[in-house]
């Protein structure tokens, strides 16, 4: 396995090794991305894996400075894995025009990819500009790759529809494969932000999950109005100590907040326990 830092040394790499499969990450891996590996693995040649925390999608008081940083780790699960290249870019080989201010980067001068509208709901009305981040840093990534395949996971199923619609506006000749989200014996969906939660945090995080089944097994039970159940899930959620971003039911196809009419549904959460921000979400049919 090589671990290549400069874009030139990866294009020259990547020089005729038959199809391209990308699975791009921030680190600190857990099985969650090692499963999207493996689907990678089961459709190219080559699987890349980046590992780049990206500035541009933290906002000022989030995580960036804190968040977990374990290269080394993550490239022993990599090699055990089975990929055949990790990418890890430094911030100023992503965005050349970067330039230090004080502690931190200054990145204003940095051209970025404009989201859909969508990109203001969600988990994008409490994250301003977050997903112009997450799609300006893709476009480079796939820039940088050009992959045939790439791999993300249905976790974060609104970032999932972003890059989707990146790859559809923009005419990239790239295939989106979406993994399923892998989960903790208790149903948590596996995170990096999960390092974050003390153990007894970690076994009530797994309310979020149950709670989201509950209200599924109620819409295909017929017994009650999503809004209700949404507004329903909600509140019990802060009555166990949670303080809920937001509980919503989506049409699958185009994330738009779902109708009778719909079949294809998703219901998305957001909620801290603590001070960890966790996402959950269950895709169904009724």
């Amino acid at each position: 396995m090589e671990i290549i830092a400069s874009i030139r040394e990866l294009r020259n790499s990547l020089n005729n090794q038959g199809h391209i499969a990308f699975v791009p990450t921030m680190g600190n891996l857990h099985d969650g991305h090692l499963k999207l590996v493996d689907i990678a693995k089961q459709h190219a040649q080559c699987v890349v894996v980046s590992i780049f925390v990206n500035p541009l999608q933290f906002g000022p008081h989030e995580d960036l400075a804190n968040y977990p940083r374990t290269l080394e780790a993550d490239c022993r699960k990599l090699q055990a894995a089975g990929a055949n290249i990790v990418f890890t870019p430094s911030v100023k080989e992503m965005y050349p025009d970067a330039v230090s201010a004080g502690e931190g980067l200054n990145l204003r001068q940095t051209m970025k990819v404009t989201s859909p509208p969508i990109a203001n709901e969600l988990c994008g009305a409490s994250r301003p500009g977050h997903f112009d981040g997450v799609a300006t840093v893709v476009a480079k990534l796939f820039n940088i790759v050009q992959p045939d395949i790439a791999v993300f996971g249905k976790k974060d199923f609104q970032q999932l529809f972003i890059i989707r619609e990146l790859v559809k506006q923009f005419n990239l000749p790239i295939e989106i494969i979406a993994g399923d989200t892998v989960r903790e014996p208790s149903g948590l969906a596996m995170s990096s932000r999960n390092g974050y939660l003390t153990e007894t945090q970690k076994n009530q995080a797994a309310q979020l999950y149950k709670m989201l089944e509950s209200i599924v097994l109620r819409v295909r039970n017929g017994t009650a109005e999503l809004g209700i159940l949404a507004d329903a899930a909600s509140l019990a959620l802060k009555e166990l100590g949670w303080d809920v971003d937001y509980v919503s039911f989506r049409n699958q196809t185009t994330l738009m907040p779902a109708t009778s009419e719909d079949k294809q549904l998703i219901v998305l959460a957001a909620a801290k326990l603590g001070t960890t921000r966790l996402i959950d979400n269950i895709d169904f049919l009724r």
